[in-house]
């Protein structure tokens, strides 16, 4: 949001000399001493914790806001009131007033250049003790990170996505789209976008209202963010500039409340299709799909327009067949899909682990026959029928006309009731390998023996008890091993925990290669 508060609460120099000794991102609070997300007070460059740690940064603010007796130094306050502070970290800017983060910049530009300054501070103040021990914990976390694989050390190259408040639902997305390799690498090989030239050059993009729509691309950041991963030259990515574009140009994700992941990973693929279709750099995504006579042999399937990369991979086509009781009129539907929402059946509506044996397991064939099966709409569902000229009774079956190449299932864990939201805690057994959809297929005996069997590619896990609260991290499988990505945090897990995991999001990928079919 673009603030006004900014005139009267920017103050300090940009090359204060106010500012503490060493980089910013290790300064520590005036009050707790903690140097966990510092924050310096634009107003009179005292640095204090954010909210998240001890919320002496907020605190701040409330204690200068306290009415002074003093006629001529309220009236002062009135003008300096220390209501806007910068991320040492990550260098955005907040303001208490607004509560909400700040795009805009006062007329002289003091925001960016005490940014820029704070930046310059970061790279110069590495000192031969810093490196040291930067030296021993790089060399801790590839000890750390080491796996016998045939007799032979091998390290981990992948790489964690910090958090950057509440953004949990965004990593785990991200981490698991990361690991579906034909749609990872279509977007590694797109050519870059220079969105800055000239003086700006080589510097940390921050996207303002101000720059206008034509210098914020998601596909860019989303891009820039996938190249990060995996190349092993870092332990964590900070994806602020792909934060930013997501609250440029999808509103519901503004702020740093909790979201929900499927929520999000609907509107990420959204945008980057439309955006694609669009044409990116000046090339038509169209043609460069054309060119892929692997993505676009198959793809039939299109969503708003002319397929992209993302309905080539995640789309499918459901049937939607309504009959009426009364008159047995027939109703057929073709529906695109990129992804396919599952109730957990009623009856398994418990809170129950694997292990627990009261009571039959739910299985993700549970959940598909209930998608699947015969269904008799309610009075508050009646289908208008044609022929009859009113609504009647009726009943709904889907079918599946045809897979996509990464089947996203989304266990339906959240409903409402009369006031709150409640999560679905049941756990759901799923298949790593062999999932056969062939049953739930429209024509099945026009399928080949492999086009309708899944492996588990990435499981996204919800923590918690609310949408609104919780934690999310994902699960996902690189080069024949498993990883389990807790924001910065990556650690190598096995099949055997994986499945204990209550899903929330699987990606299953269509199985190419002739193997022994583990079915489930």
């Amino acid at each position: 949001m673009e603030c006004p508060h900014l005139s009267s609460s920017v103050c300090i120099a940009p090359d204060s000399a106010k500012f503490p000794n060493g980089s910013p991102s290790s300064w520590c609070c005036s009050v707790c001493r903690s140097n966990k997300s510092p924050w310096v007070c634009l107003t009179c460059s005292s640095v204090h914790c954010g909210r998240y740690v001890n919320g002496h940064a907020k605190k701040h603010y409330e204690d200068a806001q306290i009415p002074l007796t003093n006629h001529k130094k309220a009236e002062k306050q009135d003008k300096v009131q220390h209501t806007v502070c910068m991320d040492c970290s990550s260098y955005s800017t907040y303001c208490y007033r607004c509560d909400d983060f700040v795009v805009n910049d006062t007329k002289l530009g003091l925001v960016q250049k005490v940014r820029e300054h704070l930046q310059n501070l970061e790279n110069s103040t590495f000192t031969a003790d810093r490196h040291r021990k930067r030296k021993l914990l790089e060399n801790s976390s590839l000890n750390s990170k080491l796996l016998k694989v045939n007799g032979s050390t091998t390290a981990i190259c992948a790489t964690g996505l910090r958090n950057l408040g509440n953004t949990c639902f965004m990593n785990a997305i991200l981490q698991s789209l990361s690991n579906i390799e034909q749609f990872c690498c279509y977007f590694k090989e797109l050519p870059a976008v220079e969105l800055r030239n000239g003086k700006t050059a080589g510097r940390r993009t921050y996207h303002t209202r101000s720059q206008g729509d034509n210098n914020v691309s998601l596909v860019e950041e989303f891009r820039k963010t996938l190249c990060a991963l995996w190349q092993g030259s870092q332990t964590a990515f900070s994806p602020e500039s792909l934060f930013y574009v997501v609250w440029k140009i999808m509103p519901n994700f503004r702020g740093y409340q909790q979201q929900d992941a499927h929520e999000f990973m609907r509107y990420l693929l959204d945008h980057l299709h439309l955006e694609l279709q669009d044409g990116f750099n000046g090339v038509s995504h169209s043609t460069i799909l054309q060119e892929n006579s692997t993505l676009s042999a198959s793809n039939k399937c299109c969503i708003n327009g002319a397929s992209t990369v993302v309905t080539a991979i995640f789309g499918g086509i459901l049937q939607n067949e309504v009959n009426c009781l009364i008159c047995g009129t027939e109703s057929r539907k073709f529906d695109p899909f990129l992804d396919l929402s599952l109730d957990i059946p009623s009856q398994f509506r418990s809170k129950r682990s694997k292990n627990q044996e009261n009571g039959p397991v739910c299985s993700l064939r549970d959940c598909l026959r209930s998608f699947t099966d015969l269904e008799e709409l309610d009075e508050t569902e009646l289908y208008m029928c044609h022929k009859c000229k009113k609504k009647q009774k009726s009943t709904k079956k889907f079918w599946i006309q045809k897979l996509p190449k990464v089947l996203c299932l989304h266990l339906k864990r959240f409903h409402w009731t009369a006031y709150l939201r409640n999560k679905v805690d049941t756990y759901v057994e799923f298949p790593l390998r062999g999932l056969d959809m062939k049953c739930y297929l429209l024509e099945p005996e026009n399928s080949g023996p492999e086009s309708c069997l899944y492996d588990l590619a990435a499981v996204v896990v919800h923590h918690g008890s609310g949408v609104g609260s919780g934690h999310y991290t994902a699960y996902a499988t690189h080069e024949g091993r498993w990883f389990h990505f807790n924001d910065s945090t990556v650690t190598l897990t096995d099949e055997e925990t994986v499945v204990k995991a209550k899903a929330y999001i699987l990606f299953y990928v269509e199985r190419q290669a002739k193997a022994g079919s583990d079915k489930l």
